[in-house]
């Protein structure tokens, strides 16, 4: 497994509601999933009550078969494990700058079988340490958000797209349907850091997923950065009412 890259510096962005160093924020970004790496899948389902793998496999879809995919923040390997599994893919690599979450999904892989082909490199997304025009698609499943420096990692993933290659980011958004944003909040407030704490511990990096989720850009604001970081075609399709979105962009 390949090393991590430190990534280029910046100042003062947010991590959750509060504002750190850019530094201080990937070290602390790397702490909450050292935190909660040996459950976060468990977690994943009990908060999406199994939503999030149809959002994913929705993401998965999108890739053409026989696509030579980098997975960025791909952690335990959901997403690229299922396009090897399902889209019959060439080779996958996984980036994330957690070790110990690229050690569950190497586990993981291992027990599917799925080792030729898939490759873990733990890096920032920031700094990839790959060849530029390398993949035929790029995607990024819910770890936009945590990225410390969002405009050079999109700077990044659009290098190490092949021309005509694909970019899809699946994220938590806006809530678009009024009836749900009450019910969301309540839930996403009160219910996900208790849940947090019964099953891993740790309430805190389950209270900073939510606030991340606050603070990051919407669904018209995310497609701007993409045309900023030179991607074209952009477009994005709400999914359960906008709590996620599934950003499409092109090397053009």
């Amino acid at each position: 497994m390949v090393e991590p890259t430190d990534p280029p510096e910046q100042s003062d962005i947010p991590f959750g509601f509060r504002r750190v160093a850019a530094d201080e924020h990937a070290a602390l970004v790397r702490g909450v999933f050292d935190s909660v790496a040996d459950r976060y899948d468990l977690m994943n389902d009990l908060m999406s009550g199994g939503l999030h793998r149809l959002w994913k496999r929705a993401l998965i879809d999108r890739l053409r078969p026989g696509t030579a995919l980098i997975d960025v923040a791909g952690g335990t390997g959901d997403v690229a494990l299922g396009f090897m599994a399902h889209r019959e893919g060439r080779d996958a690599t996984i980036v994330d700058a957690n070790c110990d979450m690229l050690r569950v999904g190497r586990d993981r892989a291992m027990d599917r079988g799925l080792v030729a082909g898939v490759t873990f490199v733990c890096a920032d997304a920031a700094a990839l340490p790959l060849a530029d025009r390398k993949a035929d698609a790029v995607t990024i499943a819910f770890g936009l958000r945590n990225v410390s420096q969002r405009p050079e990692a999109l700077a990044e993933m659009r290098r190490v797209l092949s021309p005509g290659g694909h970019f899809l980011c699946l994220e938590f958004s806006r809530v678009v349907l009024p009836v749900l944003t009450r019910l969301y909040d309540l839930y996403s407030f009160q219910i996900v850091p208790r849940l947090g704490r019964w099953v891993t511990g740790d309430e805190d990096s389950y209270r900073y997923l939510v606030e991340s989720i606050r603070e990051f850009p919407d669904q018209e604001a995310l497609s701007t950065e993409l045309r900023n970081a030179g991607f074209g075609n952009v477009s994005h399709a709400n999914l359960t009412g906008g709590i996620v979105a599934l950003h499409s962009a092109w090397r053009v």
